[in-house]
């Protein structure tokens, strides 16, 4: 990741560039496959075609961007930024100091990662993952409350701590899908200069990038048990049993693992293994080549 030096030395520009390509990422390809991911990590019973036909039950194609507006462009707005900022800095400095450029992004893409979990992640992903499974209501005939109502009722009744609920197993996901994407998407682009001859730095074309990216985002999606658990915490689709539900990230692993088994916690990785993909691609492709635009170093 190329940063672009500020006046004083800091890469002012990763701020707007990550908000821009992150509120790109999330408004094209993105939202729709975080609504399929999220469906199927909270009702681990459907199979796809069953979660696709729940979702266009909900609007049309309009069901798949449910949570878009305001929370999803509220977190990508500031995670991006976020993000990119503290990732690009992490690994500018991990280069300067003599780490790999693969080592380098596993630290900048976990510090960006832990960074974006807990300044701005944690109600949004919290609000988003609530307007995603309150289905209920609709299919009832009920006309649900608005967004806002939803997330006045959880502050009025839980605080701060209930629009955060989740909250560390955000920043656990964060840490470790970022480390994982940008660290495998580097570690590709160094392989892929010593296949061609290239020394570290060199340019590559935009096919080897984008491979690169790919390469990085698929593998990220290892830890999908991290993700289901964080949807299942923040998840108002219920089951009947809810007051015997343990609390924590490894109290919810325990009773997911027990009610749906090894399979229970790779609910939904299709479709987050194309999110991871385009993410990537947006967030590490796209972006540099936007910060070359810009005249990056």
């Amino acid at each position: 990741m190329a940063p672009v030096e500020g006046k004083k030395g800091f890469s002012w520009s990763n701020i707007a560039v990550g908000s821009v390509m992150n509120m790109f990422e999330v408004s094209t390809l993105g939202q729709p496959l975080e609504v399929c991911k999220t469906t199927l990590s909270a009702q681990r019973s459907l199979s796809m075609r069953q979660a696709i036909s729940l979702i266009y039950s909900r609007g049309g194609l309009a069901g798949f961007y449910q949570g878009l507006i305001p929370w999803a462009w509220i977190e990508a707005s500031t995670k991006g930024a976020v993000l990119l900022f503290t990732a690009a800095e992490i690994e500018k400095y991990s280069v300067t100091a003599g780490i790999s450029p693969a080592a380098a992004g596993l630290l900048g893409g976990m510090g960006g990662g832990i960074a974006q979990a807990y300044a701005t992640m944690g109600f949004c992903t919290c609000m988003k993952t609530a307007e995603i499974t309150r289905h209920k209501e609709a299919a009832s005939g009920i006309t649900p409350p608005s967004t806002w109502k939803v997330f006045g009722d959880i502050y009025k009744a839980e605080g701060i701590a209930g629009i955060n609920k989740g909250v560390n197993a955000v920043a656990l996901r964060q840490m470790t899908n970022w480390g994982s994407r940008m660290g495998f998407a580097r570690l590709s682009e160094s392989l892929i200069r010593k296949a061609r001859g290239k020394t570290d730095g060199e340019k590559l074309n935009l096919a080897d990038k984008v491979a690169s990216a790919t390469f990085g985002g698929a593998l990220a999606t290892w830890n999908q048990p991290i993700e289901v658990v964080r949807v299942e915490m923040q998840s108002m689709s219920k089951s009947a049993d809810v007051a015997n539900k343990p609390n924590g990230v490894f109290g919810t692993l325990g009773y997911i693992y027990k009610e749906n088994g090894v399979k229970g916690l790779y609910r939904g990785v299709t479709p987050r293994i194309g999110l991871g993909v385009w993410q990537t691609i947006c967030m590490v492709t796209f972006s540099d080549m936007v910060r070359e635009a810009l005249g990056a170093k």
